[in-house]
């Protein structure tokens, strides 16, 4: 009998993870499914695909078929032995078929698993009457203000959904949804809405929408996990004298923060629950910036003088010596 690399038929390594082998079947069974596909000898490269698929997304069966490729023996001829006394220990039972046909598999898969029941399908002008395939995901990204993802809500999205006519044409629709913005949400979050993506094939789920969040830089706040960072500017005699000031919040309210007598600049001050909202909220953290008056008048200046003399002060002191 003639060997069916199952590798090399998915375009795959042996060392392809699961999810690559869905993801290569569902690519070449769309590009190859009889009912759609114009590409020549669609029908057989599709009975292969399913084939090939039927034995490498079952880790039972795909175990056996790596030490059969690895034990069995090819002839020059291209003709293929299984190692003696094979029996394969993984059959196919009665109604265990899913994406394929039991009378579509080559004579290779009918005597290394054989065939168990008789799951058999009715065919129409030579195609296969029940198979099924997901729709495929579709990515979407959705570009938010820093304050619609603090606050959450509605908002409306287009994205585009492919679509197969009867004669295997594949055409793009524009769709229109309304989707939920969970309070919080983070960028690189994603939000999956089921059944929203391409449409299955013959009578198949449809895919899943994807949206990937995507937060805009904000003015003022960064955000660090829950977290939301800013720079608060004080006054030199606020930092000295310490006491309350107001600090805004993406809730739109002010808060007020007590900031510590003789504070520095670079002083750090955590608002507990004030960042992103969760269900474990995030903390506003605050960090001091002193600023000077753009403008001084003869008195400020004055002022400045006497402070010169009443403090031994020397702010390079450290740079001594180094």
């Amino acid at each position: 009998m003639e060997f069916k690399d199952y590798y090399q038929i998915l375009g795959l390594q042996e060392s392809a993870s699961s999810d690559d082998i869905k993801k290569a079947y569902r690519k070449l069974a769309r590009k190859y499914h009889p009912d759609v596909s114009k590409e020549e000898q669609a029908e057989d490269k599709f009975k292969e695909v399913s084939e090939a698929y039927e034995v490498l997304k079952d880790p039972e069966k795909r175990a056996e078929y790596d030490q059969l490729r690895a034990m069995g023996a090819r002839a020059g001829d291209g003709s293929f032995r299984p190692p003696p006394d094979w029996e394969s220990a993984a059959h196919f039972h009665d109604g265990g078929f899913t994406q394929a046909d039991a009378a579509a598999f080559s004579d290779f898969f009918e005597q290394i698993f054989g065939r168990g029941g008789s799951a058999h399908r009715t065919y129409r002008g030579g195609h296969q009457a029940s198979f099924r395939m997901r729709g495929e995901d579709i990515h979407h990204r959705l570009a938010l203000f820093l304050e619609e993802a603090y606050r959450g809500g509605e908002k409306q999205i287009q994205y585009r959904v492919p679509e197969v006519d009867e004669h295997g044409l594949v055409s793009h629709r524009t769709k229109t949804l309304k989707i939920t913005i969970p309070a919080g949400i983070g960028n690189g979050q994603h939000l999956r809405l089921k059944g929203q993506g391409a449409p299955g094939i013959g009578g198949g789920q449809n895919g899943d929408l994807l949206i990937e969040i995507q937060v805009a830089p904000h003015p003022v706040y960064q955000v660090e996990g829950k977290d939301l960072i800013m720079q608060l500017p004080v006054a030199p005699w606020e930092a000295a004298l310490g006491g309350n000031v107001s600090v805004p919040t993406l809730s739109g309210k002010k808060i007020s923060l007590k900031i510590p007598t003789g504070s520095r600049e670079g002083s750090k001050l955590r608002l507990k629950g004030q960042g992103m909202p969760g269900k474990t909220p995030g903390d506003l953290i605050v960090t001091l910036k002193i600023v000077m008056p753009k403008k001084q008048t003869e008195r400020s200046r004055e002022l400045f003088e006497a402070l010169k003399q009443e403090l031994d002060f020397d702010p390079r002191a450290e740079l001594e010596g180094n």
